[in-house]
């Protein structure tokens, strides 16, 4: 009998063994897949505080974000957005086109275009890091500051912590001209605003890679959380006769900025870009003109033919209502930019944010620059590109071009309703 009780004492305690380990063995793989389960279903962090996300994404972009590669946009570490953090009227917009891949209407790129790209605009950089992609070497070199949460354009690297900040989407607005009318400075300005987010490099998307498809355009804006506007500016699109219907292809409501400055000046100013890279450069007149004596302007050259700004303006208005276009001064853009920079906040739907307080004006340069943003120890101008010294241009050649451009200036105003000056 006492054999018997021992040897199911023995049975017992090998079966509980065995069903212990069992438990050990399932457990774990039990555990592991409920929580598989609760992150394929959970749209955001169990504890979700507004607060403490945007100080986290503030210190994490601050410190992460390094320039990606705009011709092969980085392999990203961040995912997608919160279902409970999208815009609903944006993702609805964007989905048909994501989902092709390509878009349906690949354009040849504009061969005049390819003359109009603001090559010297001067990236937003951080401290010590080279410029973002579409910079000089001179502004790679020149290091400005350490980016906040309101200057845009860069990739934001947090680990894994964090991900769930952010998507990515095709722009609103986009500043679309014009090449040296002040588009580098009016898009370092509206970075400021805590609301925007912008690419820091030209993507030329719609003038020059538009055969890679949406997607590939996606895949370079930066990303945007709630209440966020994504931008970019490539100034070239104005003058471009394909872009208008590229861009209304993409969305009939995108914003458009146009910045446009007295077209003698800013023929110079071109003149004046050009020179500085090509020293043996023919004089400004020869260019300019096809015959000195009876002042017969050359409208073929693109320094000129820029400036024309009513017959460009025609090919937009063919694709979208006036209101969706916003004209800022490159004159008022100097003398008063917090006026402009008012403007533009109401043009997009923001709230004014942007004042007198964010500027100084840098009596060297010529033009207001950026007070210094939190967290950095040096003010932002723009780089030293801007605000070359004009050559000498012959004052009979100069009034000769405004007596040009005069009938042209005269319907620009008509045909946006505002006096620029210019004559």
């Amino acid at each position: 009998m006492d054999s018997s009780n021992g040897l199911l004492h023995v049975k017992t305690k090998k079966t509980i063994l065995a069903c212990t380990a069992a438990m050990i063995i399932i457990l774990p793989v039990y555990l592991f897949y409920c929580l598989t389960c609760c992150c394929e279903t959970l749209q955001a962090p169990v504890l979700y505080e507004p607060r403490v996300e945007a100080k986290l994404y503030n210190h994490a972009q601050r410190l992460s974000a390094e320039p990606g590669q705009l011709t092969e946009p980085p392999q990203e570490r961040q995912i997608q957005q919160p279902h409970h953090l999208k815009h609903h009227h944006r993702d609805s917009t964007w989905s048909a086109w994501g989902s092709q891949g390509t878009d349906k209407m690949p354009g040849k790129p504009n061969a005049a275009a390819q003359e109009l790209t603001e090559a010297d605009a001067p990236p937003y950089v951080r401290n010590g890091d080279p410029a973002e992609p579409g910079g000089t070497p001179d502004e790679a070199s020149s290091g400005i500051l350490e980016r906040s949460r309101t200057q845009a354009g860069s990739t934001f690297n947090a680990s894994n912590t964090f991900s769930g900040f952010g998507q990515r989407r095709l722009p609103e607005a986009i500043i679309i001209g014009v090449k040296k009318g002040g588009t580098r400075a009016l898009l370092e300005f509206i970075r400021v605003h805590p609301d925007v987010r912008a690419v820091g490099a030209e993507p030329h998307f719609f003038d020059r890679n538009y055969d890679k498809g949406f997607e590939w355009y996606r895949n370079l804006m930066p990303r945007t959380m709630e209440g966020q506007l994504t931008m970019e500016k490539t100034p070239s699109y104005f003058v471009t006769p394909e872009v208008p219907a590229r861009i209304h292809a993409m969305s009939a409501h995108t914003k458009l900025i146009v910045v446009v400055r007295d077209p003698v000046t800013r023929a110079i100013s071109d003149y004046t870009q050009t020179l500085s890279k090509a020293p043996r450069l023919p004089a400004f007149e020869d260019l300019a003109f096809r015959n000195h004596s009876i002042g017969l302007v050359d409208s073929g050259w693109s320094a000129v033919r820029i400036g024309l700004y009513a017959k460009h303006l025609e090919h937009w208005l063919r694709h979208f209502p006036q209101q969706q276009l916003l004209f800022v001064s490159g004159e008022r853009l100097v003398t008063d930019p917090a006026r402009e920079l008012a403007r533009v906040q109401d043009f997009l739907g923001l709230k004014r944010i942007i004042s007198d307080k964010h500027f100084y004006f840098n009596q060297t340069k010529g033009f207001p620059c950026l007070k210094k943003p939190e967290g950095s120890s040096l003010p932002h101008c723009l780089g030293k590109s801007k605000g070359r010294r004009h050559p000498s241009i012959n004052a009979r050649y100069v009034q000769q071009l405004r007596e040009f451009y005069r009938p042209f200036n005269l319907k620009f105003y008509q045909m946006t309703g505002q006096d620029f000056g210019w004559d």
